[in-house]
Parts: C-alpha cells; sequence; structure tokens
C-alpha cells in the first residue's frame, strides 16, 4: 500500500511528490498524459519559482520582465507604467518546467507513471483504493491517502463530493513567434471582470492570452486583442482557471493541491507558487497513516495564504471599477513600486510604501523603449 497517490504531475503535484519521497513517504504520482502537454498555463512566474525548481534556471528562462504597462485601451491606448529597478518577474518555457518538477520527483523516489488516466477513487476507513486507465487496461492502486492534483477540472473532487471553487474563468493562450526581448508585459483592463496580456518570451517569440467568466466571447475578444498587435499566433490553448478556494479541500482520506483547490491568485489567476506552497504545508503536516491530520493541512495552507487571497480579490474588484476611477488610480500609483507580484500584501510593505513617497527612478533603456 502506497503512503500517497498523487493525481495529477503539475507543478504542484510534483512538488508534493518529491517533498513526500525526500521524507522517506512511499509515493505514486499519475499523469493522465505526458507531463507537461498540453499546454494550458501561461509561463510569467515571480523569480520565486527558482526556489523551488533545482539547478534548472539556466534551461527555463525565456526572458526577465522589470514592470508592466496597464491599459484601458488597446495597444495605442495610454500607457501607465508599473516597474523595479529589478527583475519583477520571469518568463519560462512552461512545458519545460512541468518535465523538470516530475523529474526531480522521481529523482527522488517517486513512482511517476504517465498515461494514467485515474477513473474512480474509493475511500474506505482503513484506505483508498484509485482505479485508473493505461495502455488499455484498467489498473488499480491502494493508498492510505490521495492527493488531487489534477486541476481545476478535477476528477478527484468530484469523485469524492468535494465543493467545487468559488469561479471558474475561460482563459485563452496563443503565441506569436516573433522574438521579442522587450522587459515590460502589457496588461489590458478590458476585459469584464478580468484582463488580457502580452508577454514578450525573448527569442521564444509572445505569449498572448486573455481570461473571463463563462458566457463572454471570449474567443471574439481575444481576436480583437491579437489583431490589434498584428500578431500572427500560433498553437492556441484555453483551459478553465479556478478563482475562489471552496470552505474545505479535504474530505476524509482526500486532500485537494494546487488548481484542483482554487489555491490561485484571484487577481492574475496564477496559481503555481501558491500551489507548491500548498503542497509544502501538506508534506509537513500530513500523516498519512494518521487521516485527522489532514485539518493540520487545512489550517496551515489557508493561514498562509488566505491574507494574499482576500488581498488579492479586492485588487481584482477593482477591474470592474468605471473608467475614470480606474484612469485616476493608475495616475495615482503609477510609477517605481515595491510590491511583490504573488504576494498582494506587499502593497503595505516598507519598500512600497518608500518607492511611493520617494517617487523612484525613470525607466531606462530596454525599459523605455518597451513602454513605447
Amino acid at each position: 500500500m502506497y503512503d500517497f497517490v498523487v493525481v495529477g504531475v503539475g507543478p504542484a503535484g510534483a512538488r508534493l511528490a518529491r517533498r513526500a519521497a525526500e521524507a522517506g513517504y512511499d509515493v505514486l504520482a499519475l499523469e493522465k498524459g505526458t507531463v507537461g502537454t498540453p499546454l494550458a498555463c501561461s509561463g510569467h512566474v515571480s523569480t520565486d519559482v527558482w526556489d523551488y525548481v533545482p539547478d534548472a534556471k539556466a534551461d527555463l528562462l525565456q526572458n526577465r520582465v522589470y514592470g508592466a504597462n496597464f491599459r484601458l485601451g488597446g495597444p495605442e491606448s495610454d500607457a501607465y507604467p508599473f516597474y523595479k529597478s529589478t527583475e519583477v518577474s520571469n518568463v519560462i518555457d512552461r512545458v519545460a518546467l512541468d518535465r523538470t518538477l516530475a523529474a526531480a520527483a522521481a529523482d527522488a523516489g517517486a513512482d511517476v507513471r504517465e498515461g494514467h488516466t485515474v477513473v474512480g477513487v474509493d475511500e474506505r476507513a482503513d484506505g483508498v483504493t484509485v482505479t485508473a486507465r493505461a495502455d488499455g487496461e484498467t489498473r488499480t492502486f491502494e493508498t492510505h491517502l490521495v492527493a488531487g492534483c489534477d486541476g481545476p477540472v478535477s476528477k478527484v473532487r468530484r469523485e469524492v463530493g468535494l465543493p467545487e471553487p468559488v469561479e471558474t474563468l475561460h482563459g485563452v493562450l496563443a503565441f506569436d513567434e516573433t522574438p521579442d526581448s522587450g522587459d515590460f508585459v502589457d496588461v489590458h483592463l478590458t476585459v469584464p471582470r478580468f484582463f488580457a496580456w502580452r508577454i514578450p518570451r525573448g527569442d521564444a517569440g509572445v505569449e498572448y492570452g486573455l481570461a473571463a467568466p463563462p458566457g463572454t466571447d471570449v474567443t471574439e475578444r481575444f481576436e480583437r486583442l491579437t489583431g490589434a498587435y498584428g500578431a500572427e499566433t500560433t498553437h492556441r490553448c484555453s483551459g478553465a482557471i479556478p478563482i475562489g478556494p471552496p470552505e474545505t479541500v479535504t474530505s476524509d482520506r482526500v486532500f485537494l493541491v494546487g488548481d484542483a483547490a482554487a489555491q490561485t491568485k484571484p487577481f492574475t489567476g496564477g496559481g503555481i507558487l501558491y500551489g507548491m506552497t500548498a503542497a509544502d504545508h501538506a508534506v509537513d503536516a500530513v500523516d498519512p497513516r494518521d487521516p485527522s491530520t489532514l485539518a493540520a493541512y487545512e489550517r496551515a495552507w489557508r493561514d498562509d495564504l488566505r491574507r494574499e487571497i482576500r488581498l488579492g480579490g479586492l485588487i481584482r474588484r477593482a477591474y470592474s471599477l468605471p473608467e475614470p476611477i480606474q484612469r485616476l488610480g493608475l495616475w495615482a500609483l503609477d510609477g517605481e513600486i515595491g510590491v511583490h507580484m504573488d504576494r498582494p500584501s506587499s502593497f503595505f510593505s516598507v519598500d512600497h510604501l518608500r518607492a511611493l513617497v520617494g517617487g523612484g527612478t525613470e525607466p531606462s533603456g530596454e525599459n523605455e523603449r518597451s513602454q513605447s
């Protein structure tokens, strides 16, 4: 019997599998297809990601970002730049990130298996039976606990009757292969209740993206965005973005991590760092032979991320303010910042206060070119 069966080998699942294996637990990690594909997530992440990735920055890094141009219209509309003199974020090879993290889990001793589609999760008093299909056969695995790390449309979550995220957005991505080493991203606050973006990826080209609530014509809006930039996009993909964790992410012997638990930033939809943070809390808190310790996991990740998620929700509400108020707010706050892109609470930090009061320094060189 395994200690943990991890369903889904994205960043959260791979991190949990690696950490649990390093702690001496017997871990099986199941991925329904090939790790990292199909791509459905942005590669724009905070620099904190390197704390979780073993010696792979040189292989994964595509571009360095120093700021963002916020716009209330298209590419030719007024830009409100927010920036730092040091890197704000990085653009990475998202597929390679997943594969690197999965390889690290396997190197730590986890049994990582691709091509295993989980079709059943049966909780009992003494364990859990996980049923999966692979190579045309049905296989079963016995385990003490199951970690559902299988994304926003989680099979594990639905199998055990855990509640759904508060909200699910529809996101779409596409890529233009024209190289762009600009160091500012563009954020367009022109989408109902969310936004669209353009991210330069160095020699890898440009990422375009947009997310919106269900019922919004995402495809039409996305085509208007890419058309306004004159982009010739390929590799279009789409997926669900969960926003708002449900009231519980644990059952008797199952717990959810990452997008399956809606452990995401409400103001961007990103969940790589939050999911891996929650995975660390799970390994630190949970004893697979004592299911009552799942309560400690619930407390730990919420204590760590609750404030950030709540503040992120408040930031998101500003996306729907009347345009004159948005314009006034952007005008008042643009310039140098001291904010961390994964921690909205850093808006109240000493670093950010100094940036606001001191006015900072104007971006120069490549930054200046990127704002045009």
